[in-house]
């Protein structure tokens, strides 16, 4: 099951063209502890005989390399030639992820440098790029133990510790290239509005040159069947239209996309000059579907959704944060819902577009969560603000994304309860987060201590059924500040009062067995039969009081030294997948 314009491994599933190469595979490689590189003009020809397969990070075995220690500079270097078909058009580097900071040359010239880890970056190289014979891509990755870059789960001691990770250093997502016209499309926002039955598109178009007789149309499908299509007169490199979506040739007239039937609207667009002839072409999808909150309700298309998550940091035992395969990417999703979850929160990861993907087809709720800084000072807020936006931009046409979650567990912004720059911080964020999509709820601060969330999240690891039912019987107790809710954690921060939102208990479980080494949450269970009791229970009690509307589980697998998954890291399930959703479906 997939939409007409899917191409298996195709990085950016949502803006496809046909004409591109995979420079994913075997690259030049080479440590540079001493940050000599630059001075010895490494990017003019890199010289070692140590090779990688991108886009794996040497801290992974299936980088070929599998050296856990720490290395703060490294160089990439491959070669590659432009086909026949595409001299004379303009010649497009994109990188889905590099960690942290990545300087680009090409046959020696320098091209331009990103920050931030988790956003995806492009450069156009078209005036450095030779057409005939082979060129060179040379790639300088930067990172670092600073905890004021965004870093999520990897850790910045020497060794693992508590729930952070190994790092992650360089290229880690998909690199390639796309050749276009010199008229091309950059960027497409697409915002369907249910109530309406209607999209909005606002077009982004990029390239030099006049764009007199230039013509952008727009053709919609459901199910292979045409809907609506329109054509514009392209004046300026910014541009929207709003395109009404019922059709009488459809029993339903229109679809909604939920996760029962993950219906997708898929879209052409196609840049033409004034003689009828293409100058760029691109295949995307979107789903109609609305996100609300009222009366205490998160609203799916105008619906109450009771959401039954669970915590997906999506590491793989030899791959770490990328994704082994496209396949691996599906059997994670598929066991999700196998076990009765209905949406998922990808935890202090930006996860690959290709995991999205197959999460807006297959009809996976996901709440996105951008990766913890873990100080606060000026510069913090700077790259914080910078990445996190970037990623809202770049992730905002998946259907399936319903929360944006900007912080989690007060990491980065240790002192919200009570300092008032630090909650200035976070309202800021929201505030510009909806400022791009005033659509989807924001979750401020996952957790506790929360400032201005739309949804009141919070995290308890209680083992008792009878002792959480018993604590969160007096709902004005724990909203109010009357009592902490997890850990002497208090769900407002000072100056701030719950507003009715929505509340939902965002983590807990984290069960381990006896037999793990590592560490769960809580008192470690010494059988199956146990493990399922304890799950039962708390899961039971959430669901028992009435006033809470969603739960996430901790977690899909284990990672690394944290043992608490329903599955293990190599995937394998713990307990009866069947049994677990019996009990999410109770």
């Amino acid at each position: 099951m997939s939409i007409r314009s899917y191409r298996k491994e195709y990085p950016r599933p949502q803006f496809v063209r046909a004409e591109w190469q995979n420079l994913n595979g075997e690259w030049d490689f080479r440590f540079d502890d001493g940050n000599v590189g630059e001075n010895e003009r490494w990017y003019e020809n890199l010289e070692t005989d140590v090779r990688i397969q991108v886009p794996f990070v040497y801290e992974t075995k299936a980088s070929g390399i599998g050296e856990s220690k720490f290395h703060p500079y490294v160089w990439y270097q491959r070669s590659f030639s432009v086909p026949a078909d595409a001299l004379g058009k303009r010649i497009l580097l994109n990188f889905q992820a590099v960690d942290y900071a990545a300087k680009v040359w090409v046959n020696g010239e320098f091209v331009g440098t990103h920050e931030g880890g988790y956003a995806a970056f492009s450069f156009d190289i078209t005036r450095f790029v030779s057409a005939e014979g082979e060129n060179r891509i040379v790639v300088k990755a930067e990172d670092s133990d600073d905890v004021t870059q965004p870093r999520g789960k990897q850790r910045w001691r020497t060794d693992n510790f508590g729930c952070w990770y190994v790092q992650t250093t360089g290229i880690w997502q998909t690199v390639w290239l796309e050749y276009v016209s010199d008229r091309h499309l950059q960027s497409v926002k697409m915002t369907p509005d249910l109530d309406t039955s209607s999209v909005k598109f606002d077009y982004r178009l990029g390239g030099g040159g006049a764009f007199d007789g230039v013509t952008l149309t727009t053709k919609i499908t459901l199910d292979g069947e045409p809907i609506k299509q329109t054509s514009i007169a392209v004046d300026r490199s910014s541009l929207s239209a709003t395109v009404e979506l019922i059709s009488d040739k459809r029993v339903w007239r229109v679809e909604a996309w939920r996760p029962a039937n993950p219906k997708l609207y898929e879209v052409e667009f196609v840049l033409a000059d004034s003689s009828g002839a293409v100058l760029d072409e691109v295949q995307s999808y979107f789903g109609l579907r609305k996100v609300s909150i009222q009366k205490g309700k998160v609203l799916l298309n105008n619906e109450p959704i009771y959401q039954r998550l669970i915590l997906d940091q999506g590491y793989w035992t030899d791959s770490h944060l990328t994704p082994p395969s496209e396949e691996a990417i599906l059997e994670d999703i598929d066991r999700i819902l196998e076990m009765g979850y209905n949406g998922v929160r990808k935890h202090q990861k930006i996860e690959d577009p290709r995991f999205l993907y197959w999460c807006d087809v297959k009809g996976l709720l996901v709440w996105s969560e951008m990766a913890a800084a873990y100080e606060f000072n000026d510069r913090a807020v700077d790259r914080f603000t910078r990445e996190w936006l970037d990623i809202v931009r770049q992730q905002y046409n998946h259907p399936s994304i319903v929360t944006w979650v900007p912080f989690n567990e007060s990491w980065g912004i240790a002192n919200v309860f009570a300092d008032r720059r630090q909650q200035q911080f976070t309202e800021s964020i929201y505030h510009l987060t909806k400022a791009i999509d005033p659509n989807r709820p924001v979750i401020v601060n996952d957790g506790w201590e929360h400032t201005v969330s739309d949804i009141l999240t919070l995290h308890d690891y209680e083992e008792s059924g009878e002792r959480f039912l018993k604590r969160y019987a007096d709902k004005d107790a724990i909203t109010s500040n009357e009592i902490p809710h997890s850990n002497f954690k208090y769900a407002m921060a000072q100056g701030y009062a719950y507003r009715g939102q929505p509340i939902i208990i965002s983590e807990f479980g984290g069960i381990a067995f006896k037999s793990e080494e590592g560490w769960g949450y809580g008192n470690q269970v010494d059988s199956e039969e146990a493990f399922l009791d304890r799950f039962a229970r708390i899961t039971q009690a959430i669901k028992d009081t009435d006033y809470i509307c969603g739960y996430c589980y901790t977690q899909v697998t284990d990672v690394q030294q944290e043992v608490n998954g329903l599955l293990g890291e190599d995937r394998q399930p713990k307990v009866p997948l069947d049994r677990i959703r019996a009990i999410n479906m109770a």
